[in-house]
């Protein structure tokens, strides 16, 4: 289990998520810059991680999941 937090991660990706804040605050840095490029695929990555945040199955660069919401 991460000791990053669900919420913070949720909410930098709600409102920064086209510039890949959420992937920089899990320490994925190198999907992180791409998402940053790339515009978060124009809106598609993005929405594709809330998703994935929301279920619970984000994972930080450790690859463990983010479980906790607070």
């Amino acid at each position: 289990m991460s000791e990053k937090r669900i919420l913070p991660a949720f909410l930098l990706c709600l409102f920064f998520g086209v510039f890949g804040a959420h992937r920089f605050f899990v320490g994925k840095i190198g999907t992180a810059v791409l998402q940053l490029l790339t515009i978060s695929g124009l809106g598609i990555w993005m929405m594709v991680d809330l998703i994935i945040i929301i279920t619970g199955s984000f994972t930080d660069s450790e690859g463990k999941r983010i479980t906790q919401w607070t």
